[in-house]
């Protein structure tokens, strides 16, 4: 399951700088994240890097977005292999 940001978000970069699939992007007001490149961090770390950063805690689990480990295992793949 991807993730997203709430409202909460004050758009301090902190969860950008921090994603390893570049999925954060800026917005007006708040940041949002691409769910095709969210993998919550699969492959790379053991949880979403960005919910830890957050200092509002704005970052919390996508219900439209629901993906397994199997699923997230191979979108972390497939974004290997288009880079």
């Amino acid at each position: 399951m991807s993730v997203m940001i709430g409202d909460e978000c004050i758009a301090c970069d902190a969860c950008r700088e921090e994603c390893p699939n570049e999925a954060i992007e800026e917005g007006d007001p708040i940041y949002c994240i691409d769910p095709d490149r969210c993998t919550e961090c699969v492959g790379y770390y053991d949880e979403p890097s960005c919910i830890g950063v957050c200092p509002v805690d704005a970052i919390s689990a996508d219900p439209d977005n629901a993906e397994s480990i199997e699923e997230l295992k191979y979108k972390f793949e497939q974004l290997q292999e288009s880079e």
